[in-house]
């Protein structure tokens, strides 16, 4: 056992587990060992289910991944509408979201193996209303994305409790950059959270955001202002993309923050300097926000960069 990760070896319950990683950034990893009868979860299940069934169309290797935290949000609303229950078929390598609140059925041959990962909505950049727009969407193995982290995620799963505790912190974070861009893809935005299709407007806006992120009073009024709109209609064209203008700001000051401590992990400038830079006036609310999207601390950020950094050159 490692600082970093705690395994269970030989942990079997009712889905016949083998094998658990607990990682950073709110990351578990499940290997189970003989085919389970449901997949894991966090929680009982609604007592309406209206889960999809997961159909495998031949043995082999089914990678999952279960969604934590939207516990309460239910019918998948918005534009496509409230889903229906419904078979959801699935081919070796394939990889496919659930909502670990409410995990779908199996229909699975007897010989079969499945890789799973566990983490919260948060993590991935989500609201709990995108998850059950996910819930049941496969990214298969022979699609352009699937084909490249079908393998990576694969191994990750196999290795992940024999990493060293650096190595393990960067395996981590950087599974959870790919969970999040295949989340993203499946909600038909870019690996930003951005939406495929921007208007002219919508495109100027986002980038006016991202040229005054430092700026202490950047707002919803200074931003519709600057391009001779009301408050409430850049309002509704963000609410129209799933999100507000408040948490997209926040989310972008948040990854010039994070890319900010990674670049300076052994420099001089303190954690409350770079969220001051990015327009977090209370480094206590910057901390708390942080960990809630990447399931760490500044610090324990700054650190795992500097020790992984430091691992590489030697």
């Amino acid at each position: 056992m490692t600082s970093s990760f705690s395994t269970m070896g030989t942990d079997r319950g009712e889905t016949g587990e083998t094998g658990r990683c607990r990682m950073p950034m709110g990351l578990d990893i499940v290997v189970p060992g003989a085919a389970p009868a449901e997949l894991p979860g966090a929680g009982r299940p609604y007592p309406a289910r209206r889960a999809h069934r997961l159909v495998a169309r031949d043995s082999g290797e089914y990678l999952f991944v279960g969604i934590r935290g939207a516990a309460g949000v239910r019918g998948g609303s918005g534009a496509h509408g409230p889903r229906r229950p419904e078979d959801v078929f699935l081919g070796p390598g394939d990889i496919c979201f659930y909502d670990a609140h409410d995990p779908a059925t199996l229909d699975f041959p007897e010989r079969f193996r499945m890789k799973v990962f566990l983490v919260p909505y948060e993590s991935l950049g989500l609201d709990a209303a995108d998850v059950p727009r996910l819930a049941g969407t496969p990214v298969p193995r022979a699609s352009r994305l699937g084909s490249l982290l079908s393998p990576f995620l694969s191994e990750l799963a196999d290795t992940a409790s024999s990493s060293r505790p650096p190595v393990g912190e960067l395996l981590a974070w950087n599974a959870v950059n790919v969970l999040a861009t295949l989340a993203t893809e499946r909600l038909g935005r870019d690996a930003t959270g951005t939406p495929d299709a921007q208007t002219p407007l919508m495109a100027r806006i986002l980038e006016y955001i991202d040229l005054h992120l430092t700026d202490e009073d950047l707002s919803p009024e200074t931003i519709a202002g600057a391009h001779h709109i009301s408050a409430r209609y850049l309002h509704r064209l963000f609410q129209d993309e799933g999100t507000t203008v408040g948490r997209w700001i926040q989310r972008r000051r948040l990854e010039a923050c994070r890319r900010d401590l990674m670049i300076r992990a052994r420099g001089s400038r303190t954690i409350a300097a770079v969220a001051n830079r990015w327009g977090f006036m209370s480094a206590t609310h910057f901390s708390r926000v942080f960990r809630a999207a990447y399931g760490m601390s500044p610090s324990e950020w700054r650190d795992s960069v500097g020790r992984g950094a430091a691992a590489g050159r030697r």
